[in-house]
């Protein structure tokens, strides 16, 4: 008799293999063992939750910046010309998140390429097509980037990994065809890692060990199963943005990292007169209040009250996907 995924089997792939997940030749097999169903059940399993979309792959998250160039940007559209500029910004393959929300910059979407240069390229005939000015806020020190969800209540969030910056290197031509593989996510087979290295002319053991090196470095994040949010039932999210004074944003910053709730944390640039924040954090929850009430406890946890700030809730999600470097 065929096995089938059940609830709990869907929960703990969701929940479980966000990262850590095993970097050898059959890694669906070491899943499977760990949960004690067999091999092609943790396949279809796999494929039913990206049919469904609540994960969009499984695979590296790279870290921002390491390996090419991005920045977040934003744009103030007048609200009966939104969709249609969405669409316009959507077009653009560089454009991997775009998002509606609540604030006079409305618009906010995130840029990459593979080199400073393409981006910049990419800006410029993103704001051409638009028609309006970008906001450019490119990251300047990360204190917590995640996106994992962790689904267990009471399970706490695990510590933010300190890490220096490290500018982006070149790669080699072996390295961005592999990153080009990686950003479709693992191919649902027995041995995924094989034909990536099909893909990308060498043998699996190399793609391996690659991987391995660039977790090691810092160069990707976490590999594992990349969840979609909004279809888990977080459909409310919130940047916090404030203005912290310069000499206090690093210790401000490391303190909402630690705090719970708190899935992004990173320090961009002021634009003076337009945007005066500096200090963003993401706070995602499964409701408004719920992400309110977290808000101002944070505020105060934090000691941050009388600093100026802003609550961006998110209102039209028009995209969402992988960053594409390559």
């Amino acid at each position: 008799m065929e096995q089938t995924l059940d609830s709990d089997l869907q929960f703990r792939l969701l929940n479980d293999f966000q990262r850590d997940f095993p970097l050898c030749p059959a890694p669906f097999a070491e899943l499977a063992s760990r949960l004690g169903v067999a091999e092609g059940v943790v396949i279809r399993g796999l494929e039913e939750l990206r049919r469904s979309g609540k994960i969009s792959r499984v695979g590296p998250v790279f870290a921002p910046k390491r390996i090419g160039a991005s920045t977040l940007a934003a744009m103030a559209v007048p609200p009966e010309k939104l969709e249609i500029v969405a669409q316009a910004v959507n077009r653009f393959p560089e454009v991997n998140h775009n998002y509606e929300r609540e604030h006079r910059y409305n618009l906010w979407f995130v840029v990459t390429a593979g080199s400073e240069g393409r981006l910049q390229a990419a800006l410029g005939a993103i704001e051409q097509a638009a028609g309006y000015p970008i906001l450019r806020l490119p990251l300047e020190q990360e204190f917590h980037i995640d996106l994992g969800f962790c689904m267990k209540p009471g399970e706490k969030k695990r510590p933010a990994a300190v890490r220096n910056f490290a500018p982006p290197r070149p790669l080699e031509e072996l390295e961005r065809r592999l990153v080009m593989a990686l950003q479709e996510g693992l191919p649902f087979f027995i041995r995924p890692f094989s034909i990536l290295a099909s893909r990308v002319g060498c043998e699996e053991i190399e793609v391996l060990q690659r991987i391995n090196r660039w977790c090691e470095e810092g160069i990707i994040k976490r590999f594992g199963v990349v969840v979609r949010h909004h279809e888990l039932g977080y459909r409310a999210n919130a940047m916090l943005v404030h203005n912290i004074p310069d000499a206090e944003v690093e210790a401000v910053g490391n303190a909402l990292a630690r705090a719970e709730g708190v899935t992004l944390c990173y320090r961009r640039p002021r634009v003076p007169p337009d945007w005066p924040y500096n200090l963003f954090c993401m706070i995602h929850g499964q409701a408004r209040e719920e992400v309110e009430l977290r808000i101002a406890s944070l505020r105060a946890e934090v000691g941050i009250e009388a600093h100026p700030h802003e609550v961006l809730f998110s209102l039209t999600r028009f995209k969402q996907m992988g960053a594409r470097y390559a």
